[in-house]
């Protein structure tokens, strides 16, 4: 999805003032495991990719909205058939809207580096919380679509709102830590014979796992909110 969010930003405004964007974003990221250059790389992938690319790359990331169906439904009692291809065809639509919010976050970027120039006590905390809420803005309408279409919850519109925008400042928060677990002095190739690319895929792959656990809750979450607000609507 964040390629084919990248090319279709570039394809919105232009590969260079994409490319000029994510260089400024990797340069905001720890150096130590390699961030930077692996962002630079996705942009570059984004960016550079064609027709035939980005349909082959749909094929994936559609697979992601039958996983995500799959795994939500089980906490339901709502059964159904062609759970997959629901699921699939849920998330399609999801790649129109990722330039229009993948692009405002790319433009808090410049803010956020002007900030890590300034230093100082305010400037970090407002780069913080500048990447925080940029995140969080980006992240609360695919969660909305995830939770309401994608895992066809029968939920009322407050409790998606709410649950939408908490699982999405949760998700934000624990990006945040993602990004202060790659400025720790680690090696993460040493349990590995020293494979650097096993480590950081062996890291990389808890986060997502950590992450996905997140979204789980928060569905969660979002239920019994729902299920709150309707008995309280009941009893009026």
């Amino acid at each position: 999805m964040l390629v084919l969010a990248f090319a279709l930003t570039a394809w919105l405004t232009s590969p260079e003032r994409v490319t000029g964007l994510g260089r400024e974003l990797a340069a905001l990221l720890p150096s130590d495991v390699g961030a930077p250059d692996a962002v630079e790389r996705l942009v570059s992938a984004g960016v550079g990719l064609s027709l035939v690319g980005g349909l082959l790359a749909l094929l994936p990331m559609s697979f992601y909205g039958e996983g995500l169906r799959r795994a939500l439904l089980r906490f339901s009692s709502r059964r159904e058939g062609m759970t997959g291809w629901k699921g699939r065809l849920g998330a399609v639509p999801l790649v129109l809207l990722t330039p229009l919010l993948l692009y405002p976050l790319l433009l808090a970027v410049p803010v956020m580096a002007d900030l890590a120039e300034t230093g100082g006590f305010g400037a970090t905390v407002g780069r913080v919380a500048l990447g925080f809420y940029s995140v969080l803005a980006a992240l609360t309408v695919p969660l909305a679509w995830g939770f309401r279409v994608v895992a066809a919850g029968r939920v009322g519109r407050p409790a998606l709102v709410a649950g939408a925008l908490f699982t999405a400042a949760c998700l934000s928060g624990f990006l945040q830590g993602f990004v202060l677990f790659l400025a720790l002095p680690l090696d993460l190739g040493a349990p590995f014979g020293g494979l650097d690319v096993v480590g950081g895929m062996v890291a990389l792959g808890l986060w997502l796992f950590l992450l996905h656990l997140v979204v789980i809750l928060g569905w969660l979450a979002t239920q019994s909110l729902d299920e709150v607000l309707a008995r309280r609507s009941a009893t009026r």
